[in-house]
């Protein structure tokens, strides 16, 4: 087997291994932000009883200085400002249509 053949395969394994780590990170993801996306549900029930809206923008900006702080790189901090970005609106989305539910619920 000549080297370059060699070394083609010994990148291969390595590719299949680096996948296989975002593959356990990206199942971990899924599930906790499945489990945050619940918590948003709850978090509208809640601001239903005391009268909040859903939008909470001193809020999400703490949100994201929490998670910004975390980061040692101006290019991970933009990425995650980008990624929470979604999460934030997507958690906006969820929170709206949990009332939208709980609405429609009592109202039957």
């Amino acid at each position: 087997m000549s080297d370059s053949c060699t070394n083609n395969n010994d990148h291969r394994r390595e590719l299949d291994e680096w996948r296989g780590k975002i593959d356990t990170i990206d199942r971990q993801l899924s599930s906790l932000l499945c489990q945050r996306l619940l918590f948003a549900g709850n978090i509208s029930a809640v601001k239903t009883k005391i009268g909040e809206t859903v939008l909470q923008p001193e809020r999400e900006k703490e949100v994201l200085n929490n998670v910004l702080s975390q980061t040692e790189s101006p290019m991970m901090a933009q990425a995650l400002e980008r990624i929470y970005h979604s999460i934030l609106n997507e958690s906006r989305l969820i929170q709206h249509e949990f009332k939208g539910e709980k609405q429609s619920l009592s109202s039957r």
